[in-house]
């Protein structure tokens, strides 16, 4: 029999085939001893600590099945190396190119300058009433923007066409060229041959030693003073304190970030008192849609001794 370790930090069902038993878990606390013969294990919001600890308590394990699309904590824990360990890819697409697109039209449209504006009873006539129909040096709306998404995986893919929908000129970047879901895409290696012509700057990059500071001081230098920057990928990917300097300089207009260096965002961190950039607490993701079909897929082909679906290599 294979026992299979669900957390109960989410509602998971998954169908399960012949000589599969499931056993629910507390994330927040060790695995119970009787069940450290587990086969399988299905992480979700664990703590990085307590992962580290059951790479060691788990002699049997053959499996580990993290949700998150990026699933930097699993692969730290120091899990055997034959030990299998897939991510999350694509259950989150639909939830963080929702809120992207969000943080987009709340940069767009200035609703953080708005709300101050609200909360002092004050009517900003700056940006309200008539306006330019293409305003120049600023981003103020997608229709003609020029999109530029760092990153361009199965999130990009999902977030592209609603940008084009509302009039984006959409460019992505990855490491290699080609195109991708009807979108052109730029090799990284040549991004700063992009960046001058940029109005927005989506970052959608993983966490490894290579996209460390990616979104760092010559890729902000290279940007045009009203572009404004977006990072859903990875707090590591992004410098703060280059970005931070660049806002205050003027040589980038503004950011809205939902991932940072450390989480939660330190309440003395200069970021949340900054008025043009705006602070979003890791909420993209936490929602991953049709876990339980991807588990149901997922385990028959473990049964079966057939390739997982979204394994990683390490």
């Amino acid at each position: 029999m294979v026992k299979v370790l669900l957390p109960t930090s989410i509602e998971l069902a998954p169908e399960l085939p012949d000589g599969v038993e499931t056993v629910a878990y507390d994330v927040r606390q060790p695995i119970p001893e009787e069940h450290t013969d587990a086969e399988v294990l299905v992480s979700w919001t664990n703590p990085p600590r307590l992962l580290a600890a059951e790479a060691r308590r788990l002699p049997r394990l053959r499996w580990v099945a993290a949700l998150p699309a990026g699933p930097d904590a699993v692969l730290e824990a120091g899990f055997a190396p034959d030990v299998v360990i897939t991510s999350g890819r694509g259950l989150h697409d639909g939830p963080v190119a929702e809120h992207t697109l969000a943080l987009v039209l709340a940069v767009a449209r200035r609703l953080p300058e708005l709300v101050r504006a609200q909360d002092a009873h004050r009517w900003a006539r700056e940006l309200g009433g008539a306006q330019p129909v293409r305003e120049r040096g600023s981003f103020r709306t997608l229709d003609g923007a020029r999109v530029l998404v760092w990153g361009f995986g199965s999130i990009a893919s999902r977030l592209a066409p609603l940008l084009t929908a509302l009039g984006a000129e959409v460019t992505g970047v990855a490491t290699t060229a080609g195109e991708r879901a009807g979108y052109p895409v730029i090799a990284s290696s040549d991004i700063t041959q992009a960046l001058p012509t940029t109005d927005l700057l989506i970052g959608i990059l993983p966490a490894t030693p290579s996209t460390r500071d990616a979104i760092g001081t010559d890729v902000l230098a290279a940007l045009p003073p009203h572009a404004w920057v977006v990072n859903v990928g990875r707090g590591s990917t992004l410098d703060e304190a280059a970005l931070l300097a660049a806002v205050r300089a003027g040589s980038v207009a503004g950011a809205a970030l939902d991932v940072f260096a450390t989480e939660p965002l330190p309440a003395d961190s200069p970021l949340w008192d900054e008025p043009r950039i705006l602070v979003s607490p890791h909420a993209a993701g936490g929602r991953p849609t049709g876990a339980s079909e991807f588990l149901t897929t997922n385990l028959a082909a473990f049964v079966e001794g057939r390739p997982l679906a979204n394994a990683l290599t390490r």
